[in-house]
């Protein structure tokens, strides 16, 4: 159940499917205090998908600087990752 006071944003991780990907997004947002609310992944034709909504409350770094080591994460990875708060993502995907 989300409480008024929680803070959402919506993780998309998209890339070549390998070991790792859940583990190693999973471990950069624990380390910063941020809780996943709901995970969604799949592989389509060894393309892996992930959405990912988080509660960025309790997060210690600056939102920029969550996007920037999440790309990192991704470079590293050779992965698409990025973040967007939920209320930008609901705007966007809108109809």
């Amino acid at each position: 159940m989300t409480t008024p006071q929680e803070q959402h944003a919506v993780i998309t991780v998209i890339g070549q499917d390998r070991v790792g990907i859940i583990s190693a997004v999973s471990a950069l947002l624990a380390s910063h205090q941020i809780n996943i609310k709901d995970i969604s992944q799949t592989i389509m034709q060894e393309v892996f998908t992930m959405v990912m909504l988080v509660d960025i409350t309790r997060m210690d770094i600056a939102f920029s600087e969550l996007a920037a080591r999440l790309e990192s994460v991704g470079a590293g990875l050779e992965l698409t990752i990025r973040i967007q708060h939920v209320g930008i993502f609901n705007a966007m995907h809108r109809i």
